[in-house]
């Protein structure tokens, strides 16, 4: 099922409660990807229902970024979902989500505003606002599907983290489950705006998985001191790359590390050419 009202949602997600029957949650915006296939299979998998919504949100763009230019490829979603076995795909317009005039007056939305500790840092630094939008979004899509289980893939960590604690403060009725990164078999993270890059950036791009792997190799072999993995990258950078940021921060409250352990997640952000690009990495993990 397509639906693309509130109202249409509440009523199938009733009747499902009714049932007895767990709801599994994968929020997007849309041109899907094998990346968001991973979070859909896995839900499919857990819940006994899977809703998948398809909403580019406006009011997590600032005003020089490319929110008419986001691909929105609705036919070809739906026919993913659908293969995938979703139950319904939730495609709601701004309208239906914020009320007539939403971007024009800033006091028509109530928003839902993360603690500045998490979002005055790595993407958020350069984004002002983004994670007020995307926290508002996904508590609205919470209030509205009432999942059991609601999938975020890794490579958004920041994200990740912040909407775990969202959840936690709010005490939000509803389990996040985090699902690994998918990549190209060059290293390439999967990203709706790897679109956007021509073949020449394309390769460019790789610099960002390369940084992220060398900097797990040297840790791997004993190097902690974050300033000396940080400079590990600058072999891999060309005129071609503007770092945005090259960060080691703690996987659980994104505070700044000095000396990296299990528990540092690398963050990276690159701008290539006019595509703005970002990538992580676990350094305890496998």
């Amino acid at each position: 099922m397509i639906l693309h009202t509130i109202a249409e949602v509440r009523e199938q997600i009733k009747e499902w409660k009714k049932q007895g029957l767990s709801v599994g949650l994968v929020p997007t915006m849309g041109a899907l990807h094998a990346g968001h296939k991973s979070l859909i299979d896995k839900s499919v998998e857990k819940c006994d229902r899977t809703v998948v919504s398809v909403f580019v949100n406006p009011i997590q763009f600032g005003p020089s970024e490319d929110l008419d230019k986001y691909p929105r490829t609705l036919d070809a979603d739906a026919e993913m979902c659908k293969n995938a076995g979703v139950d319904i795909v939730f495609a709601p317009s701004p309208k239906e989500m914020y009320g007539e005039g939403h971007i024009m007056s800033n006091d028509f939305l109530t928003y839902v505003i993360p603690p500045y500790f998490y979002v005055d840092k790595l993407c958020g630094k350069s984004r002002i606002g983004h994670f007020d939008g995307v926290c508002t979004v996904v508590n609205k899509l919470f209030n509205i599907v009432q999942p059991d289980f609601a999938f975020f893939g890794q490579k958004d960590a920041q994200q990740l983290i912040i909407i775990r604690k969202m959840v936690n403060d709010l005490n939000i009725p509803v389990e996040i489950i985090s699902c690994p990164i998918v990549r190209e078999e060059s290293g390439l993270a999967l990203s709706s705006r790897n679109k956007y890059l021509n073949p020449q950036e394309k390769e460019q791009a790789l610099a960002l998985s390369k940084i992220l792997y060398n900097i797990k190799v040297c840790y791997d072999k004993g190097v902690t001191d974050t300033r000396a993995l940080f400079e590990t990258a600058y072999g891999f950078l060309t005129p071609a790359h503007s770092l945005e940021y090259l960060d080691f921060r703690d996987e659980n409250d994104l505070e700044e590390k000095t000396v990296a352990d299990d528990n540092t997640r690398v963050f990276i952000a690159v701008k290539i050419g006019n595509v703005r690009l970002i990538d992580n990495i676990l350094l305890g993990e496998n």
